[in-house]
């Protein structure tokens, strides 16, 4: 069976879920589960987990498979898309074959980081690994963390729409034309999550086309949810309104090109979780948590960007 755009309803605002582990480094499954819980009543539109916010890298392979049965039965009523990024594609095999075998809705890949492969190397990864189960694929542009930019390799993102279960690609290039270049590129026949939470990115969903974002830890989710629902009902006004507050937020803690303000991104988001009294947990070393200055500065944003006082009424902080 080929797959394309129309057979995955996915669009709009998902967390790329952080996953969280006790002081001493524990896998905190209740935690996780409350933040699933989280995700739901904020009315998010799916979610990833697994993915480099979600510390997979410092994981054991039972621990990635038990965070995935977890999201699977606490949030299966959205789309679950489970991260299977590796080292080799053998690996990532073994992980999709487990979230198709757990009820996922579909896997997620970068190419194998550190490797540098090549266009031709990374078709072959991407054949191999998405046609492994039956799930419905979203390859990962994530050249922070690869040191691979899909978008370098002229017609590969195309070659790799092509592929029979390749149904969304999420494109986070910092280079914000190269994501636009996917979106005209692909967009007729894959779902794209890129760069869309800004006033240049409404104007591309209204015009151009693009799916959604999958957002490091979803602290912008008052503020995203509500802008990709006027979105699907064309309500321009709405959608700026919305979107000025998520810019308002995002651009005091995260740089363009996805590095933290105050921290490394996921010390950051977890220290603004733990502000907001949201189950983020602790991270896993080698990352160090926030302290001192960086958390001074991740609380001021909060205030500044209006998201402690959006949060306080609604009860969403407790």
């Amino acid at each position: 069976m080929i797959l394309d755009r129309d057979d995955v309803p996915w669009r709009g605002y998902w967390p790329a879920a952080p996953t969280p582990f006790t002081a001493d480094g524990a896998l905190d499954e209740d935690a996780w589960a409350e933040l699933l819980r989280l995700y739901l009543r904020q009315g998010v539109h799916g979610v990833l987990v697994n993915g480099s916010t979600g510390e997979w890298f410092s994981q054991t392979p039972a621990e990635r498979r038990r965070v995935a049965e977890i999201a699977v039965e606490v949030a299966g009523r959205i789309p679950v898309v489970v991260g299977v990024t590796a080292y080799t594609q053998d690996e990532a095999i073994g992980l999709a074959e487990h979230a198709a075998a757990t009820g996922a809705g579909g896997v997620l890949a970068t190419p194998p980081p550190y490797v540098h492969p090549g266009p031709d190397e990374i078709l072959a990864f991407y054949e191999r690994v998405s046609s492994a189960t039956d799930l419905p694929f979203m390859v990962y542009n994530w050249p922070r963390g690869v040191a691979v930019d899909l978008g370098d390799h002229p017609g590969l993102v195309e070659r790799l729409a092509d592929l029979p279960n390749v149904a969304a690609i999420k494109d986070s290039t910092g280079d914000w034309l190269k994501m636009l270049a996917t979106v005209e590129a692909v967009a007729d026949r894959v779902r794209v999550f890129g760069s869309f939470l800004h006033r240049r990115g409404l104007a591309v969903l209204l015009g151009l086309g693009g799916d959604g974002n999958i957002d490091g830890g979803g602290l912008g989710a008052p503020f995203a949810v509500p802008f990709y629902e006027a979105v699907a009902r064309r309500d321009e006004e709405a959608a700026r309104a919305f979107v000025d507050r998520y810019a308002a937020l995002s651009s005091r803690l995260i740089r363009p090109d996805y590095s933290g303000v105050f921290a490394s991104p996921i010390p950051q988001l977890k220290a603004a979780m733990a502000e907001l009294g949201q189950p983020g947990g602790h991270v896993r070393p080698p990352l160090l948590p926030a302290t001192g200055a960086a958390l001074d500065g991740i609380r001021a944003a909060l205030e500044e960007s209006g998201l402690r006082a959006a949060l306080e009424p609604a009860g969403a902080s407790s």
